[in-house]
């Protein structure tokens, strides 16, 4: 690799932080809840549109992740900023519950052509480099970033809100197109470390012939037999997919339920934002020391981190609104820590040719999980209250940790290799 593709590949990080924290000043992730019950919709209604967007995820992330692996991530984060913005569109000028599920489905369509494609452009920039084990600080500094954006979308979001929606989501569209530019000004990683053939050692009738001699169609084929090899042959990549994919989901419940929370305890939309802006600021604080923790603890540091989210969802069974504040601090703490360790864990598993799909598969994995929980809780919220249904599932997901962290004893409790 020359000296010129080296210094555009050290551009990248660079030009991902900026692309990061313009596309998490996405103003509308604090107020949609309450802009889609300000259309007339219910709970029930809103879980429904949020499993529809998970459903999407369903269908479309492993695809979207091969087509990162098979045609470049840069292209397919450059589609990604399309779809948002069109998804903003629509929704700012939908009324119905049809118009709505469109565009969820154009937004999960757009985060799935990102989720893979960034992560795995970022890592393997850093791979060609030679610079993998610094991944781990800067996918925490990046999650910073992401705090802060959504900090200020947050307050940012609320004022406008208060004021128009209309505003608020026309100013979400300019922001998403502004998030296109440094995506434009990457440069594509070439695959790094391993042969195309390596990782998949085993599947070698998948496709016949080199991988120039092969038809689209059999590349695809291949690709998937690859990955689905390394998926069977490494355990350890199905159970931090599987394990991070509960604790992530049942924070992501708290979070967007909690809009509707302090809603019911009288609080404004400027106060929730508010809110909302010290629970980032709790983020940031977590992403910041999790490389340390990592470092100093190992594995033994996410056993608390776990358990804190899953305290900080009981907590809300109490009522009360210093109690629910204090709680979603914490759980922002930790799940901010929790990040960068799942996604480095979790990158130095997979080979580069397969990365994008692979990551695909977790965010994959998450969504199954969401649709199935999100629209649950909001029929039964809708039924018994969300306070009710917020003290279940702290219930549940604290009996979920016991359980693995028994079963994974030995693992969790070993130090950091």
């Amino acid at each position: 690799m020359n000296e010129k593709q080296n210094l555009r590949l050290k551009r990248n990080v660079g030009l991902d932080y900026v692309h990061t924290f313009l596309s998490n000043m996405n103003m509308q992730s604090s107020i949609w809840v309450l802009y889609l019950a300000y259309c007339g919709m219910h709970l029930a209604q809103i879980g429904l549109l949020e499993g529809i967007y998970h459903a999407t995820s369903i269908v479309c992330e492993i695809p979207s992740g091969a087509a990162a692996d098979l045609l470049g991530r840069k292209r397919c984060m450059i589609l990604s900023n399309i779809c948002i913005a069109v998804s903003c569109v629509i929704m700012l000028f939908s009324k119905s519950f049809g118009c709505f599920a469109v565009s969820f489905v154009v937004q999960a369509l757009g985060n799935n052509l990102n989720s893979g494609s960034e992560e795995a452009l970022v890592y393997d920039s850093m791979k060609c480099l030679g610079q993998e084990e610094h991944y781990m600080g800067v996918y925490g500094r990046l999650n910073v970033l992401i705090e802060v954006a959504q900090g200020l979308a947050t307050v940012a979001g609320g004022a406008l809100a208060e004021f128009s929606y209309f505003w608020c989501y026309a100013a979400c569209v300019v922001i998403a197109v502004l998030a296109l530019l440094p995506v434009l000004w990457m440069a594509e990683p070439t695959q790094c470390g391993e042969a195309a053939d390596t990782a998949g050692e085993g599947v070698e009738d998948a496709a016949e012939g080199t991988p120039a001699q092969r038809t689209i169609r059999e590349t695809v084929k291949h690709h998937f037999a690859v990955s689905a090899c390394i998926l069977q042959k490494d355990v350890r990549i199905g159970k931090i997919i599987g394990f991070y994919s509960v604790v992530f989901a049942a924070h992501t419940l708290l979070f967007f339920y909690s809009q509707q929370y302090f809603a019911d305890l009288g609080y404004n939309k400027v106060q929730i934002s508010v809110i909302m802006l010290l629970v980032g600021g709790a983020s940031c604080l977590g992403a910041l020391v999790s490389e340390k923790m990592y470092r100093w603890f190992g594995k033994k540091c996410l056993i608390p981190e776990t358990v804190i989210i899953a305290g900080a969802i009981l907590c809300y069974g109490a009522g009360k609104a210093g109690v629910a504040i204090a709680a979603l601090m914490c759980a922002g703490f930790a799940n901010a820590a929790l990040y960068p360790i799942q996604s480095d864990s979790l990158n130095a598993l997979i080979p580069s040719e397969q990365r994008a799909t692979l990551i695909s598969v977790d965010s994959m994995c998450f969504s199954i999980v969401m649709i199935v929980l999100f629209p649950l809780a909001g029929a039964l919220a809708d039924r018994w209250g969300l306070k009710t249904v917020l003290l279940l599932l702290g219930v549940i997901l604290l009996l979920f940790l016991l359980t693995v962290f028994c079963i994974e004893k030995e693992s969790f409790s070993s130090d950091h290799s």
